[in-house]
């Protein structure tokens, strides 16, 4: 199974969450603070870190921004409540997806398990699509060469780096240009979520992909808005 790292500042919080995972097979190391959690990625090298928002010496933003600086292995956040900004400001900092504290171990195991598809070199991140038709294994969209096999995309030759959600957005748009698809789709697809409120999931993560691959987030070319509709790759 997967390695874990817990950054939680509630002890009681951060020992259910260990436990709860332990016992479905996961490896755990829980953090108290940001300075250790951030310490911790070099000696553990977790698969996906479980983030709190509120922890006492730095803020959860914070360490999302600065995982994201150097790595781009899933991160999910966990809040207290899940209708405030703080969601929308954990969601720009890089964050891949949250749970609503106290939640379920399914609900733990069920979101783990989405986001790490999302991540896996080769996988159905790479392979899944609306169009399952065989791709080539780069294929070229005006600047952007996207190689879905192994998951790497380039903009004019130069790597990007694209956190999980991106990274899956990205293919599943570009899998079918000009085609429109709904948030609430993009939702179901790309997050595997369906509850409608969680469409915030999808404007952020078109915010922060369009920052990476486009010349103008304002006047975009490759993630175009449709309004009253969704969005759509290209028409380029």
């Amino acid at each position: 199974m997967s390695r874990v790292l817990l950054i939680e500042d509630d002890r009681a919080v951060r020992e259910g969450v260990t436990l709860t995972l332990r016992r479905r097979g996961h490896e755990v190391e829980a953090a108290p603070t940001g300075d250790a959690g951030l310490a911790a990625l070099e000696t553990f090298r977790p698969d996906l870190v479980l983030l709190d928002l509120m922890l006492p010496d730095r803020s959860g933003f914070e360490v999302c921004r600065r995982i994201r600086a150097t790595q781009q292995l899933p991160i999910i956040m966990l809040t207290a409540r899940g209708d405030d900004i703080d969601v929308v400001l954990g969601l720009e900092a890089g964050a891949d997806d949250y749970i609503v504290k106290p939640a379920r171990g399914e609900v733990l195991e069920a979101r783990i398990r989405a986001v790490l598809r999302r991540a896996a070199p080769g996988g159905e991140a790479a392979a899944e699509g609306p169009a399952p038709a065989a791709a080539p294994a780069a294929e070229t969209h005006g600047d952007l060469t996207i190689d879905r096999g192994g998951l790497l995309v380039a903009k004019h030759g130069k790597d990007l780096p694209l956190a999980p959600s991106e990274m899956k957005l990205l293919l599943y748009l570009s899998a079918a240009p000009g085609r429109v698809f709904s948030r609430q789709q993009l939702l179901e697809h790309v997050w595997e979520h369906s509850y409608y409120g969680d469409a915030r999931l999808v404007d952020a993560c078109v915010m922060r992909l369009r920052t990476k691959i486009e010349e103008s987030s304002r006047s975009p070319r490759y993630i175009q808005t449709v309004r009253g509709f969704g969005y759509r790759f290209g028409p380029l």
